[in-house]
């Protein structure tokens, strides 16, 4: 028996369509890499020249650098004469399982995808969600960095936040500043109207579209009380709040109108001591 290798025959029936298949699967990758970056690097440059928000912009370039490299992958891989179709649905089995694995956090993805497309917010709104409220500070995929008025930061899951109704204090140009104000049954309501009408109508932050609203709303168990609704622009709006309250009450001081303390009337009913039977004798 002769065992010396035919190295002719070698050459010409493995290494060589082997080496071509080897080459033409590399060029593949390298050129399907290149386009893909091109691809990504277009779709990109498109989304920033519509004035796409950034985090959106980076998400979905991502997502698409994601899939390209795996078409890439498989075709290069097809180029060896591998059986793809095997190959994929073994990567889809793979991915089921993790899937099952990892539900949570899938859970926290599918919603950050959501928030993302579908915008409630957007980085440096004022927001309260699922029980926290803060400035947001990053949108990613599976959670949302917040920054309380305390300045602490909160990390809230994404799905905890598609899952709860979403506050955003910051999504409209103007806020309705809602106060009230109690002054006492012998005061003279005229009176306390016309000053609380030229403090709100005074402030230069306040909005006169739309209206300002000044009702006597409530005569309630210790004070009579009007509601002051002004309008301001939403960043004015804590100054509206604080500066108008501490007007009022020194406008008020200044007029002689109270503002009565809560209070309770206890009326004492004293009951005659009754004689007993030892006593009557």
């Amino acid at each position: 028996m002769n065992f010396e290798l035919d190295w002719n025959n070698l050459l010409q029936e493995y290494a060589i369509p082997w080496g071509i298949k080897l080459a033409l699967a590399l060029v593949v990758y390298v050129v399907g890499r290149w386009v893909a970056k091109l691809i990504v690097a277009v779709v990109r440059r498109v989304m920033q020249r519509a004035g796409m928000d950034q985090i959106l912009v980076n998400f979905i370039c991502s997502i698409m650098a994601a899939l390209l490299t795996v078409v890439v992958v498989v075709a290069a891989l097809d180029q060896l004469g591998l059986n793809t179709t095997s190959l994929v649905a073994v990567l889809g089995a793979a991915g089921l399982a993790v899937g099952l694995a990892l539900q949570d956090s899938l859970k926290n993805f599918a919603a950050g995808v959501m928030l993302i497309l579908f915008r409630p917010f957007k980085t440096g709104d004022y927001v309260e969600a699922a029980g926290v409220a803060g400035s947001v500070e990053e949108l990613a995929v599976f959670w949302t960095r917040l920054k309380t008025p305390d300045n602490k930061m909160v990390i809230v899951s994404n799905g905890d936040i598609i899952a709860s109704s979403i506050t955003n204090y910051s999504a409209n140009e103007t806020r309705r500043v809602d106060m009230v104000f109690g002054i006492g049954y012998d005061d003279d309501i005229d009176q306390a109207r016309q000053v609380i009408e030229e403090v709100v109508n005074g402030h230069p932050q306040v909005l006169q579209d739309p209206a300002p609203t000044i009702a006597l709303s409530e005569l309630a168990d210790s004070s009579v009380n009007f509601v002051v609704r002004p309008w301001s622009r939403t960043e004015d709006y804590w100054q509206v709040k604080f500066e108008i309250t501490e007007q009022i009450k020194r406008r008020f001081d200044q007029a002689g109108v109270s503002i009565p303390y809560p209070q309770m009337d206890v009326h004492l009913n004293k009951l005659e001591p009754q004689n007993s039977p030892a006593q009557a004798a």
